[in-house]
């Protein structure tokens, strides 16, 4: 009789602290989940930033404002690289439906 009651105060234990320690990964991982929809909000943000200045310097350069010879102009077309490297980082609307579902 005493070695049913040793084995099932164990067993009681064990389940205990598996429980806590399922309860504890949950709620670690709900945190960084939210974390997660924090950056790709944070994201989205940049990349929709980064495509309205797209569609400015666009228009600016439509014009034909700025000429490559002089001082603007040179600034001008640093600016323009610096917008085609940014334009790398524009998130895709695919990505972020993909991102979506994974975490659901």
């Amino acid at each position: 009789m005493e070695i049913y009651t040793i084995i099932i105060t164990l067993l009681s234990l064990i389940i205990l602290m598996l429980g806590y320690t399922t309860f504890n990964l949950l709620r670690k991982n709900e945190k960084q989940e939210d974390i997660l929809a924090s950056y790709l909000n944070y994201l989205d943000k940049l990349s929709k930033t980064i495509e309205i200045s797209k569609i400015k310097l666009k228009e600016i350069d439509e014009k034909g404002i700025f000429e490559k010879d002089d001082d603007v102009g040179v600034i001008f077309s640093s600016i323009l690289k610096i917008q085609d490297i940014l334009n790398e980082f524009i998130l895709k609307e695919e990505n972020l439906k993909e991102n979506a579902k994974e975490e659901k």
